[in-house]
């Protein structure tokens, strides 16, 4: 990948560029699916976190679960649930912005005093489209857009998998930008574009081996 092709992944539709990953292992937990439904979504995180060289851990000593999933059909259900409100702040105008753009998914990140992912909230009301999107799918397109603080318009015009016969897979160059933002030698944060050219010397390095 170019740098620019990389850096147009970390840059806003406001113009600003910010990259983020994980500081702490991911302690995941799953609402609102049945067990078959859980083993996949379990399996796309610990094959993306094996990627990254990213800890799964049982809990988080700060917040119990840090990687919080919510599988639901409306929108309002969302303000049932006890105590969210306390974790995502104003989540009743929040829920009222999404009904009227009548989206199917939305995902808040959280950040500690250095700017890393602390906690991401992953929400997904299982619409007419989504129902039809396969559950190995939708589990991987999921943890690939948390493991990093991804552009609000990555991945809108090509996504980041592919289809290799009946397997779902992240796109090569999509897996070596995710190993290459993990490298323990690059910061957790960045907001100077000048990241993406960091970010491209890795990647290339890792498609010649």
């Amino acid at each position: 990948m170019e740098p620019f092709e990389i850096e147009a992944l970390f840059t806003r539709s406001g113009g600003d560029f910010l990259f983020a990953r994980w500081g702490r292992p991911m302690a995941p937990v799953v609402f609102g699916v049945e067990d078959a439904t859980l083993d996949v979504i379990k399996g796309a995180i610990e094959a993306v976190s094996a990627l990254a060289g990213l800890e799964v851990a049982e809990t988080d000593p700060e917040l119990g679960s840090n990687f919080m999933w919510f599988f639901f059909r409306d929108w309002d259900e969302l303000l049932a649930v006890p105590g969210l409100d306390g974790l995502v702040p104003d989540l009743a105008p929040l829920v009222g912005r999404l009904k009227a753009a009548d989206a199917n998914q939305y995902r808040i990140f959280r950040f500690d005093e250095a700017g890393a992912i602390r906690a991401c909230f992953v929400f997904v009301r299982m619409d007419a489209a989504m129902a039809e999107v396969p559950a190995d799918t939708l589990a991987l397109s999921q943890v690939v857009q948390s493991v990093l603080l991804w552009s609000d318009r990555a991945f809108t015009e090509r996504s980041a998998l592919a289809q290799a016969g009946e397997v779902v897979m992240l796109r090569p160059e999509v897996a070596q930008l995710i190993r290459a933002a993990y490298d323990p030698v690059l910061p957790a944060m960045a907001q100077d574009a000048s990241h993406a050219v960091r970010l491209a010397a890795r990647v290339a390095k890792m498609a010649a081996v």
